[in-house]
């Protein structure tokens, strides 16, 4: 027999601790509260608004921690930046900041909270500390670095983890990004078509993502035939650190006349580099980004660049989670990049 609920005033009584002292306030038992409060089991309609309405009136809310030990999950997504590669970088790089802000619209609208983490790996356990934590119910991982080879061993035993990246051949992980060989190839192309015949390539191959792009750079300069040149220069993703590396080697280069920059900001370097030396962006060097991010439409004069379309990304990435999530397989993806051409190589 269900006991009575207690007669005294709701605005004389101590707000509850936890289910089991507003069980006894409500008359019923722990077990009726949580499943009246979560939703779920058979209870009758009076029943159930009775104490839910009784929690609101006292401002009870579940605990999330209980809730979580009931029910295995956390209500939260870990996303991971990884910097083996660089590590003075930051996310408040313009390529973080915009795929993490599209990435947590998509999570909180699934209703997940997002915990976002910048490693610097010193560990090669690393990743195993995070998954293994129970912090999160699964894991995004922006960027490979130079970390595939533990992100590979931690896949094999983690299934709730997606990686944005380029698509490594024999790896483990589910990876959504864009078709880096193709893109570094349409740039290299948008330069040539354009009059160029000795182009440089600006980025950093260790990254995986970088190194596709170089192939593709390759792929078109042979393309071309004879006469055409495409020179590497090893830039860091650091701002500072690019532009004084892009400025020595533009001190020595000559004949430089169209550079493929890994990235916006790359590009951005290079261009306030040329500047310094009295060089004229587009007349004297075309130079051509990757990513097309806002910023691009505001550099002088405004940057043509690889699009690789971030939003529809950071949906890919969530969706593929999703159903790891719940057990289901998902595929790799890759996006198809396009080229977008302003006045930083072209003149009209």
């Amino acid at each position: 027999m269900a006991r009575k609920p207690d007669p005294s005033p709701a605005a004389t009584r101590a707000k509850p601790q936890n289910i089991q002292e507003l069980a006894r306030i409500a008359g019923v038992s722990s077990a009726t509260v949580s499943r009246a409060l979560a939703g779920t089991g058979n209870l009758s309609v009076q029943t159930r608004e009775r104490v839910r309405a009784l929690a609101e009136e006292l401002g009870f809310r579940p605990s999330s921690m209980a809730r979580n030990l009931r029910t295995g999950r956390t209500g939260a997504i870990g996303v991971v930046v990884p910097l083996g590669h660089e590590r003075t970088q930051h996310i408040s790089d313009p390529f973080f900041m915009t795929l993490l802000g599209h990435i947590a619209d998509n999570v909180t609208e699934r209703g997940y909270d997002l915990l976002l983490t910048r490693v610097v790996p010193n560990d090669p356990a690393w990743l195993d500390a995070i998954v293994d934590a129970g912090r999160v119910d699964g894991v995004i991982v922006v960027g490979q670095s130079d970390q595939a080879e533990v992100l590979d061993q931690v896949a094999q035993r983690y299934a709730p983890m997606v990686v944005w990246g380029a698509r490594i051949e024999g790896h483990h992980y589910t990876t959504v990004g864009s078709d880096n060989r193709l893109g570094g190839r349409i740039g290299a192309e948008h330069l040539l078509a354009r009059g160029c015949r000795k182009l440089a390539f600006f980025g950093d191959p260790r990254v995986p993502e970088v190194e596709q792009r170089l192939h593709g750079f390759r792929d078109a300069i042979r393309s071309a035939g004879p006469g055409h040149v495409g020179a590497l220069l090893p830039v860091h993703f650091v701002p500072e650190l690019a532009l004084t590396t892009i400025s020595d080697y533009l001190a020595i280069a000559e004949g430089i006349d169209g550079i493929f920059a890994a990235s916006d900001t790359i590009a951005m370097m290079t261009i306030q580099a040329l500047a310094d030396q009295g060089r004229a962006v587009p007349d004297d060097v075309k130079v051509i980004g990757f990513d097309d991010l806002d910023i691009a439409r505001h550099t002088l004069p405004p940057l043509s660049s690889v699009r690789q379309d971030l939003a529809a990304g950071a949906g890919a990435l969530v969706d593929a989670l999703m159903r790891r999530l719940a057990g289901a397989p998902a595929e790799a993806i890759s996006l198809q990049p396009t080229v977008t051409e302003r006045a930083s190589t072209s003149a009209g």
